[in-house]
C-alpha cells in the first residue's frame, strides 16, 4: 500500500520518529561495541572498530534534514531498509556473542516496535518475520541454549509482532480518518458562500478562503500578506480601523459585528457584514477571524421596501396594505360576492434553512408568477408577507371557488428549478366567501387554510362555521391546561440515554406527559402546540426543569444526568437564565449533570441573541445540546460560534443509518464534524440491533430508543439503575 502524502503535522512526525530511532539504534550500536570490547575473545575484538563507527554514522544520520526529505514518498518507503539492514547485523554480532540469543531478541523487538510508528501493518508483519528468522539462524551457534527458554522467547516475539502489527494497522485507520475528517472541512470551507480571513496583529491578511474569489473576485494569494484596510472604502475606514482596534482589545473569544464596504476586484463596492472573533489568544490562530457575507441585495431590497409603499419589492405583486384596501372597498360596495382565497406554502422555511434565502426568493418570485398566469386581470393577487399569498375575487361570474383553488394546487405543485436543485412545494388553501367585513372575510379564509393544513395539507378547504368549535375547542384546552398546572396533573417520564459502546446507561431524557382526569395519560403532541401558543409552555417548561432536577437529587448517582428540551418561546424568555439558576440552586445538582436541548431553528431566529443567552446558560456550568441536528440550517460559522457540547442525531438519519449508504455517510459526517468540534454526539431513535452496531462502528458516543427504553416512570428508571451492567 502506498504511503499517504504527508501535511506539516506529518512531516513533524516522521522527522521527529526517524531521530528517535536513529539515537536509539545509536545506543543499541554502541552497547553492541562494549559488548565485544569485554566479552568478545581477543582476536575477535578488532569487531569494535566498525560497530563503533556504525554507531557514529547512525548519529549523524540523526542530524541530516529529514524534515525536507520525508515530504517525498520514495524516500519514506525507502527508509524501511534501514530497519531491515539492522536485523541482520544485529543477528551477525549476535552470531559471535556468548550470549547472543538472549542479547538478540530484546533489539530485534525494538527495532519492530520503532517501525510501528511509521510504517503500515504488513511492513511491520514483514520486520517481525525477519526478526524471528534472524533468531532461529542464531540456534544453531548457540547449542547449549535452553529449549524451553527458546520457546519462550519465541512467544515473547509472537505476542509483541501481534500487538505491533494490530498498532500499526489501527494508527493507519486513524490517521485515514483524520485525513477524511481534514478534507471533508476543507470542502465545506471552500464551497461556503462566506469569507472567513484570518488578521494578525499587524491588520495584514494572513489566511483567506477560496470563496474570496466568488464573493469579491479576488482569488485568495492576492489579498494574503496585504492590509485589510486597502480593500475597505475610503468613507469606510475610520469606522473599520477603531472596530479592529476595540476587537483587538478586547477580551478573549468576544465577538463583534460590523457592515462595511469592502472593493472587489473589477472596482465596484460590496456591502459585507462582517463577524469578527479574537482568537489572538489561541497558539494555533494567533488572529482575529472574519466571517464576511455580501449583504448588498439584501441592503438594496431593503431601500426598495422604503420606497414602495404598495407593492411587494420581490413579487411585484400587491402587498398587504394594498390588499386590504381593496378589501374593505369590495365588501363596503356590497353589490358583488366578495371571495378571498388565503395561499399558504407548505413546509417553505425549510427552503430557506437548506438553500439559503436567496433560494428561497427565488423560488417565491416563480411561485407568484405562477399564481398570476391562473387568475383574471381584474382579481386582486397579493403576497401578504413570508410564503403567504391571496387572491380577492369580487365577481365569481358563476365560477366555482373550489375549482379554482383545485388548479391553483395543481400549478403550485409542479417541479421548480433553483439553485440548481429540483423543488417541489405544495400548498394549504383557505376559501371564504361573504362577510360583514373585510376583516371578518380574511379571518374565515385563514380559518379554512389552518384547517387544510390539518387534513395534511396538499390541499384546501372551504369556511364552514364550525370551524368556530375547533377555536372553542383550543381555548377549552387552554383553560384545563392552566387548571393542570395548578393541581399539578403533569408528570415527567424519563428515557434512558445509553454509552454506546457498553450499552451503560448515563443518563435520561425528560419528556412530560399529562394525567388527565378523564382522558387519562395524554402523550405530549394531545396539548405542546397549544401549550406552544398560549405562552404556557413557559411555566410548564419550568416546571418540568423544575421536577427532573429534583428527581436527578433524588436518585443521588454521581455522574447521571438529565437532558430537558427547551421550547422556542422559553429559549425566547428573558427569564430563562434565572430560572435555571434558581432550580439548580434548589436541587443541589451539579450543573453539569444537566443537559439543555434546543434545536437549530431556534437558534436561527436571532443567532446574536441566542449566542448571548448559550453563553449565559454556559456560564452556569451547565450542558447543551442540540437537538434534530441535519433537520436544518447547519451553519458551520454559527456551530463554531456556539458553546455546545453535544449534537443529537436525529431520528430520521438513524432510521436507515444500518442500510442505506446516505445515510451513513450523514451520520459519518456529523460524528466527524462533532470530533473535530470536541463534541459529544448522541443518536436518537435507535430501535434495531442493525443500527446500533453501524453508529458503534461509525463513532456515535451516546444513543436512545426503544432498543434500550421507552419513556418510563421514574420508579422504573431507577430500577434501571440497580440492574448489573449489560454485556457489551
Amino acid at each position: 500500500m502506498p504511503l499517504p502524502r504527508l501535511d506539516d503535522h506529518g512531516v513533524d512526525y516522521w522527522t521527529r520518529q526517524i531521530r528517535v530511532g536513529a539515537l536509539i539504534a545509536t545506543l543499541i550500536t554502541l552497547l553492541g561495541a562494549l559488548q565485544v570490547v569485554f566479552v568478545w575473545v581477543p582476536e575477535r575484538r578488532w569487531w569494535a572498530i566498525p560497530v563503533t563507527a556504525a554507531a557514529v554514522a547512525q548519529a549523524v544520520l540523526a542530524a541530516l534534514p529529514w524534515r525536507r526529505w520525508v515530504q517525498h514518498s520514495r524516500v519514506r518507503s525507502g527508509l524501511i531498509l534501514w530497519w531491515v539492514l539492522e536485523l541482520p547485523t544485529l543477528a551477525f554480532l549476535a552470531y559471535f556473542d556468548p550470549n547472543g540469543v538472549v542479547y538478540y531478541l530484546p533489539c530485534a523487538m525494538l527495532i519492530v516496535i520503532l517501525a510501528t510508528a511509521l510504517y503500515p501493518a504488513t511492513a511491520v508483519a514483514g520486520l517481525g518475520v525477519l526478526a524471528v528468522a534472524g533468531f532461529l539462524a542464531l540456534l544453531p551457534g548457540h547449542p547449549g541454549t535452553s529449549s524451553v527458554l527458546v520457546a519462550g522467547l519465541l512467544s515473547v516475539l509472537g505476542c509483541v509482532m501481534l500487538i505491533t502489527v494490530i498498532i500499526a494497522h489501527n494508527r493507519r485507520r486513524l490517521d485515514d480518518r483524520r485525513r477524511v475528517a481534514e478534507r471533508r472541512s476543507e470542502a465545506l470551507l471552500q464551497n461556503s458562500p462566506e469569507v472567513v480571513l484570518a488578521i494578525g496583529r499587524n491588520d495584514k491578511v494572513r489566511y483567506a478562503t477560496p470563496s474570496m474569489r466568488t464573493v469579491l473576485g479576488h482569488t485568495p494569494e492576492s489579498v494574503t500578506g496585504s492590509l485589510l484596510i486597502t480593500l475597505a472604502h475610503p468613507d469606510d475606514r475610520p469606522q473599520l480601523r477603531g472596530w479592529m482596534a476595540t476587537l483587538r482589545s478586547s477580551a478573549p473569544g468576544t465577538v463583534a459585528e460590523i457592515e462595511t464596504r469592502l472593493r472587489r476586484a473589477d472596482g465596484s463596492w460590496a456591502v459585507l457584514d462582517a463577524i469578527g472573533t479574537n482568537c489572538l489568544h489561541d497558539p494555533d490562530l494567533g488572529a482575529i477571524v472574519l466571517s464576511v457575507r455580501d449583504i448588498g441585495p439584501r441592503k438594496a431590497l431593503e431601500e426598495q421596501l422604503s420606497r414602495q409603499a404598495f407593492r411587494d419589492p420581490l413579487t411585484g405583486l400587491s402587498n398587504r396594505a394594498l390588499f386590504r384596501d381593496r378589501l374593505e372597498h369590495a365588501t363596503a360596495r356590497r353589490d358583488a360576492d366578495v371571495t378571498v382565497l388565503l395561499v399558504d406554502l407548505d413546509d417553505f422555511k425549510s427552503v430557506n434553512d437548506n438553500l439559503g434565502h436567496s433560494a428561497g426568493d427565488e423560488l417565491l418570485t416563480a411561485l407568484a408568477a405562477r399564481l398570476r398566469d391562473n387568475v383574471r386581470p381584474g382579481d386582486t393577487l397579493a403576497r401578504l408577507g413570508g410564503d403567504e399569498f391571496a387572491v380577492l375575487i369580487e365577481d365569481l361570474d358563476g365560477r366555482d371557488p373550489g375549482a379554482l383553488a383545485e388548479r391553483l394546487l395543481h400549478e403550485l405543485r409542479k417541479p421548480i428549478s433553483v439553485a440548481g436543485h429540483e423543488i417541489r412545494r405544495t400548498a394549504s388553501i383557505g376559501v371564504a366567501a361573504g362577510g360583514e367585513s373585510g376583516e371578518e372575510l380574511l379571518r374565515n379564509a385563514d380559518l379554512a387554510m389552518y384547517a387544510a393544513k390539518r387534513q395534511g395539507r396538499n390541499a384546501y378547504a372551504l369556511f364552514d362555521p364550525e370551524m368556530y368549535a375547533s377555536l372553542v375547542n383550543e381555548a377549552q384546552l387552554r383553560a384545563e391546561m392552566e387548571t393542570a398546572l395548578t393541581e399539578q396533573q403533569f408528570v415527567v417520564h424519563y428515557q434512558p440515554v445509553v454509552d454506546l459502546p457498553t450499552q451503560r446507561l448515563t443518563g435520561v431524557e425528560a419528556l412530560v406527559r399529562w394525567q388527565h382526569p378523564e382522558r387519562g395519560l395524554l402523550a405530549p403532541q394531545h396539548f405542546i402546540d397549544t401549550a406552544e401558543e398560549s405562552g404556557l409552555i413557559v411555566p410548564l417548561g419550568r416546571w418540568v426543569l423544575c421536577e427532573s432536577l429534583r428527581q436527578l437529587a433524588h436518585w443521588q448517582r454521581p455522574g447521571f444526568k438529565v437532558n430537558v428540551n427547551l421550547s422556542a418561546r422559553q429559549f425566547q424568555d428573558p427569564a430563562l437564565v434565572t430560572d435555571v439558576r434558581d432550580a439548580l440552586a434548589e436541587s443541589g445538582v451539579d450543573p453539569a449533570c444537566l443537559t439543555l436541548e434546543i434545536t437549530e431553528s431556534m437558534l436561527l431566529q436571532d443567532i446574536d441573541a441566542a449566542t448571548d443567552t448559550l453563553h449565559a446558560l454556559r456560564r452556569l456550568g451547565v450542558r447543551l445540546a442540540i437537538d434534530d441536528f441535519g433537520t436544518g440550517y447547519s451553519s458551520l460559522n454559527y456551530l463554531k460560534r456556539l458553546p455546545v457540547d453535544i449534537i443529537k442525531i436525529d431520528r430520521a438519519f438513524v432510521t436507515q443509518v444500518a442500510t442505506d449508504d446516505g445515510d451513513k455517510a450523514l451520520v459519518d459526517a456529523v460524528v466527524g464534524l462533532s470530533q473535530a468540534l470536541r463534541m459529544q454526539t448522541v443518536a436518537e431513535g435507535i430501535e434495531t440491533d442493525d443500527q446500533w452496531t453501524a453508529l458503534r462502528r461509525l463513532g456515535c458516543d451516546f444513543g436512545q430508543g426503544f432498543l434500550f427504553g421507552r419513556p418510563v416512570d421514574p420508579a422504573s428508571i431507577e430500577l434501571l439503575l440497580d440492574e448489573p451492567l449489560p454485556a457489551a
